[in-house]
């Protein structure tokens, strides 16, 4: 079973499902998406991820008209697997395809680019065999990375936030998509110990100098799961 919390964006607002992981991912149709596909290699019992997400699986499968091999998708950041600033630890992104003949695989990689349904699918000459395709949001605070975030904020973003600040030991943050009073106790605690503007907003700084430190760092004492 696992815990799976998914940003609706049309009430601003964090849902909470508990899935076996043969069943559907929410919001998706046909059962074309299992929970354990979306969790691929990730051993985390709660995972996230957003509607648009799922919206954009949904059409690009029904458009396609048949299965989509996933080989990645989710990763808690204290897993690693990816670089510090990595969409697959907000739940938007998958690499899919890896199955394909080369052929095909290209031809799916413009059949995804041209659907418009995706903010981004990366180029061959970055991932030759698979095929990333992410939904995205936000400006990034910078780079590719993740969104300046502040207090007031919701969704999978501040996740990722919260998920980054409790496996480096400030746990205050909690662990439910909302960026409250505690997320930013914990996120000026972090700051104060690195020698930034504490000021408990998620800049490019911060997150710079937080996912630096959380990726791959492994089940800490304080890791919420």
């Amino acid at each position: 079973m696992a815990v799976i919390y998914v940003y609706n964006p049309a009430s601003n607002s964090m849902e909470t499902y508990i899935r076996g992981l043969s069943e559907p991912m929410p919001y998706n149709r046909g059962n074309t998406l299992s929970v354990d596909e979306f969790r691929a290699n990730s051993r985390a019992n709660v995972i996230w991820t957003d509607r648009r997400t799922m919206d954009a699986w949904n059409a690009t499968r029904s458009a396609w008209g048949r299965s989509i091999p996933v080989g990645f998708a989710f990763k808690r950041i204290w897993e690693g697997g990816h670089s510090p600033q990595s969409q697959h630890y907000a739940g938007t992104a998958l690499d899919v395809a890896q199955a394909y003949d080369p052929a095909t695989r290209n031809r799916f990689r413009n059949f995804a680019e041209s659907l418009g349904v995706w903010t981004y699918v990366e180029p061959a000459y970055l991932t030759p065999t698979w095929v990333h395709v992410d939904k995205r949001t936000g400006v990034p605070a910078c780079g590719a990375g993740f969104p300046t975030l502040a207090q007031g904020s919701v969704g999978v973003y501040v996740l990722v936030l919260q998920d980054a600040l409790n496996a480096v030991g400030f746990p205050g943050a909690g662990l439910d998509g909302y960026f409250g009073p505690g997320t930013r106790d914990a996120l000026m605690g972090f700051q104060r110990t690195q020698g930034l503007t504490t000021d408990g907003v998620a800049g490019c700084a911060t997150w710079r100098a937080l996912t630096s430190r959380a990726v791959g760092i492994g089940r800490t004492g304080t890791v919420i799961d």
